[in-house]
């Protein structure tokens, strides 16, 4: 399996989190929050593999590109980034030594964590 950062999915979760677009949910709340299948399969009839691949940190070179398992390390809802599926992503990609992807993740975690700061009352 040959996974990397594709970079122009990680400027598009920091537009995201420049914009306010963000979801400041806890650690392990990406199992409830993450798209369902039928989620996911209607958004791409809607939109398109291209703007599927947005929503992925990475892409496994040895998968097909129009599915599924091409994408990998999701990060939002297809409406906002999510925190908890940034500290996922951060913590399986350095479990499997994609550093790449892992830099990315915490990068944008650290993104996160200074837009909650900037938040009246809000702390993470």
């Amino acid at each position: 399996m040959t996974v990397r950062l594709r970079r122009s999915s990680q400027e598009f979760a920091e537009m995201l989190i420049r914009a306010g677009k963000v979801a400041f949910d806890d650690r392990d709340a990406w199992s409830e929050h993450q798209p369902s299948t039928q989620a996911e399969n209607a958004f791409i009839a809607e939109h398109g593999w291209p703007e599927y691949a947005k929503w992925h940190l990475a892409i496994d070179d040895e998968e097909p590109p129009e599915t599924k398992a091409h994408y990998k390390f999701p990060y939002g809802d297809f409406r906002v980034a999510h925190r908890c599926a940034i500290l996922a992503a951060e913590s399986r990609a350095g479990q499997r030594k994609y550093f790449d992807v892992q830099n990315a993740a915490a990068h944008l975690h650290g993104m996160i964590e200074a837009a909650a700061m900037s938040i009246p009352g809000r702390e993470t």
